[in-house]
């Protein structure tokens, strides 16, 4: 009989499988029913925790039993009533999105000095707006979106009207979802979004969005969530660029010490102590600068990246006599993140130059130090030159030394053999032994230079 087979003809789960695979799920798309007001608020969450966003949304009606737990995935969606609400945690930004029914007269067909005043819009919050104004953080993005009903027919009729509930504003619009064939998207797109990307004095910009009845509420909050991922992302990149116009000024005057120290390199007048003083201070204050704003600069690339996206993802057609919102942020965006790129670029190639200048001073500092190291040796060597010319005359007269002695022993040596009788001339006997003894402690020398060459090989 054949075992069972195992119920998982799998081998184990990597231990971010799970984690990974469920990434996919973990930020679902809003759905909304029309006409909505969307209330929008992105805050930087630098120095707020989880526990203080959880504390925070305990807050709300209903909510006392939230725990930090409950905000572990970054997202969250409560459902109070017929509205909801929305937290989203990503690492440089908290959002918080208030979906509800659109309050009666601030449509698109409300009184224009009115809705330019805004009376309708945050009194009728369905949260409190001493909760909005205390959410933790500090504001980077706020925005209303109402997304009411209405007809695209006549899409410069409704541009007008909309520019008339935006106070008379200059707007930017666009057709939205425009120039697909099949899956049930019309050529001239399936609604407007009309904004004149205004700071109110609120806090608050205002988008309008309008779709004819029987828009999905999936389609409702696609738009929704790439109009406010937009702006939000829009705004993110451009924290690069007070960044960069501060650190104009440090890279001017640091390409100007680059090149003083590299003049000073040329001649040799400078010391190259002096030098390399300098330029340890030069690259140490621009290496500080990639230290504590690259992080800034590679963020604002990716968040216009995020930006380009977003716009093509809504398909835009132009409206006659408006420019759309992808043409509006390209020239409004392109020149700041330029700007931003450019001033990484100009940090990123004055740390190359610092470096190659480093090099070239190190060159020069190795050839002088490889100079002195000759010259050094070219004294030694005379030195011992000087040691071996002592030496030689010192065994010379050594060797006399020496011989001399000999020949004195040989000399009372005879007269020793004279005076016990026996027949020799003492001097003549000294003086015969003269060149035997010289020519002995000469070989003698000989043979005590030989071993000490042998023993030191």
């Amino acid at each position: 009989m054949n075992p069972p087979p195992p119920a998982r003809a799998l081998p184990a789960d990597d231990s971010q499988r799970e984690l990974l695979h469920n990434e996919v799920h973990a930020r679902p798309s809003a759905r909304i029913r029309l006409p909505a007001l969307v209330v929008y608020v992105a805050v930087l969450n630098q120095g707020v925790s989880r526990e203080d966003e959880c504390a925070h949304l305990r807050r709300l009606p209903g909510q006392q039993g939230l725990e930090p737990a409950d905000l572990q995935r970054n997202f969250l969606r409560l459902r109070l009533g017929n509205h909801t609400i929305k937290w989203e945690r990503h690492s440089e930004f908290t959002r918080y999105s208030i979906v509800q029914p659109l309050p009666a007269g601030v449509g698109l067909d409300a009184d224009a000095d009115n809705i330019s005043g805004e009376p309708e819009l945050l009194p009728s919050l369905v949260v409190d707006a001493r909760w909005l104004s205390e959410i933790p953080g500090r504001t980077v993005a706020a925005i209303k979106l109402v997304m009411a009903h209405g007809g695209l027919d006549d899409a410069p009729s409704v541009v007008e009207r909309a520019r008339q509930w935006f106070g008379g504003a200059q707007v930017v619009a666009s057709r939205l979802g425009a120039g697909g064939s099949g899956g049930g998207h019309p050529a001239d797109g399936h609604s407007m979004a009309v904004t004149d990307f205004r700071l109110r004095p609120n806090g608050f910009e205002r988008m309008l969005v309008i779709a004819p009845p029987g828009t999905s509420e999936s389609r409702a909050g696609r738009i929704s969530q790439r109009l406010l991922e937009i702006e939000t992302y829009r705004l993110m990149a451009l924290r690069g660029l007070p960044v960069a116009k501060a650190l104009a000024p440090m890279l001017a005057e640091s390409e100007r010490a680059l090149a003083d120290i590299t003049a000073r390199l040329e001649g040799t007048q400078s010391s190259d102590q002096a030098l390399l003083d300098t330029l340890i201070a030069l690259a140490a204050r621009v290496e500080r600068a990639t230290a504590e704003h690259g992080y800034r600069f590679s963020a604002t690339q990716a968040y216009d990246a995020l930006v380009r996206l977003r716009i093509g993802e809504l398909r835009e057609k132009a409206v006659p006599g408006t420019q759309t919102l992808g043409e509006f942020m390209q020239h409004r965006l392109s020149p700041a993140i330029a700007t931003v790129a450019a001033t990484a670029q100009r940090l990123a190639s004055l740390s190359q130059r610092i470096e190659r200048t480093s090099a070239l001073l190190r060159t020069r500092v190795d050839i002088t130090t490889e100079a002195q190291n000759q010259q050094l040796l070219a004294k030694l060597t005379r030195g011992q030159e000087l040691q071996l010319r002592l030496q030689t005359t010192v065994e010379g007269l050594s060797i006399a030394a020496i011989s001399y002695y000999v020949v004195s022993l040989v000399l009372y040596g005879g007269k020793a053999a004279k005076a016990a009788g026996l027949h020799l001339e003492p001097e003549l006997l000294a003086g015969a032994s003269i060149p035997l003894v010289l020519w002995a402690v000469w070989k003698a020398t000989q043979r005590i230079h030989h071993r000490i060459h042998q023993d030191r090989h």
